[in-house]
């Protein structure tokens, strides 16, 4: 089983030029940055988890462009959209950002998205898409996206993403395009990944008992044909041995840890977190 880590990416931050060697360097295979492109300042919406928001998510980066450093600085690392907002993209210049860090990185990118949690962002950005419809909008927008990596007269037409057969390069450098990841949780998470995704990602504390939700998950998808979906789970806090030894035993593919750990918003605790986890790499293979 693989070792990934996530960061909230914000300023304060360990910089990529440091963060990438670092993780390279202790047996990590990958490394995972969520976006946010704003923050509604009257927002409504309450924060997923309960209490107030923390701050960090009003800072955050642009994930590409910390991939694209971090790539600089290390050589085999995976670099993880983890998770991305495509319906708060244009589709064709997301398509192109994609595909051209892929070719840069000579194809090293995983592509983790989500429909978000925050309904006055999306609602900035895409009006037109009902909250209630966003996860069958998202399901749109990565066909659109996937025609636009693999076809070269790319052409889509659904509800929401409608095109004429355009010419959209370069494609990327993997074939037939970088792995699709989607990071939820229960049955949206379960029927919308086997639909579309390759690979699932959801996040430990949404699934309660994980032994009993990845065997359900399994079942479905095998009744569905599609019975190596591999998974990446993204363990909430400071996982224990035993919780990564259980997680591999069940033949998940990555863990990818720093979600809420101990100390998150301390930066300084950054390498030492790293290193304790450095440690169980061999273990855990």
């Amino acid at each position: 089983m693989k070792l990934g880590y996530t960061t909230m990416n914000t300023p304060a931050d360990i910089g990529p030029r440091e963060l990438g060697p670092l993780l390279e360097n202790a047996g990590f295979d990958s490394i995972w940055i969520g976006e946010h492109s704003h923050i509604p300042a009257s927002r409504l919406t309450p924060y997923p988890t309960g209490g107030d928001m923390p701050w960090q998510y009003t800072t955050m980066m642009d994930p590409f462009i910390t991939l694209a450093q971090l790539a600089e600085h290390t050589t085999s690392l995976a670099l993880g959209l983890g998770v991305i907002l495509p319906l708060e993209h244009d589709v064709f210049a997301l398509a192109k950002t994609t595909a051209t860090l892929d070719v840069l990185t000579e194809g090293r990118v995983q592509f983790g998205v989500g429909a978000g949690w925050n309904r006055e962002e999306l609602a900035n950005h895409r009006p037109d898409i009902e909250w209630s419809m966003r996860y069958r909008a998202l399901e749109e927008c990565v066909g659109a996206l996937r025609t636009l990596w693999i076809d070269d007269d790319s052409e889509y037409h659904g509800r929401w993403f409608d095109f004429d057969a355009v010419w959209s390069r370069p494609k990327p450098a993997q074939s037939p395009h970088p792995p699709i990841w989607f990071g939820a949780g229960g049955k949206l998470g379960t029927r919308h990944t086997i639909e579309w995704a390759d690979g699932w990602m959801p996040l430990d504390v949404t699934l309660g008992d994980v032994p009993r939700r990845v065997a359900k998950f399994r079942s479905i998808a095998a009744e569905h044909g599609r019975d190596e979906i591999p998974i990446s789970m993204v363990a909430f806090g400071d996982p224990t041995l035993d919780t990564l030894l259980q997680y591999r035993d069940l033949g998940i593919d990555r863990v990818i840890v720093g979600s809420g750990r101990d100390g998150w918003e301390e930066p300084a605790g950054v390498p030492a977190f790293i290193d304790r986890y450095a440690a169980y790499v061999d273990r855990l293979a």
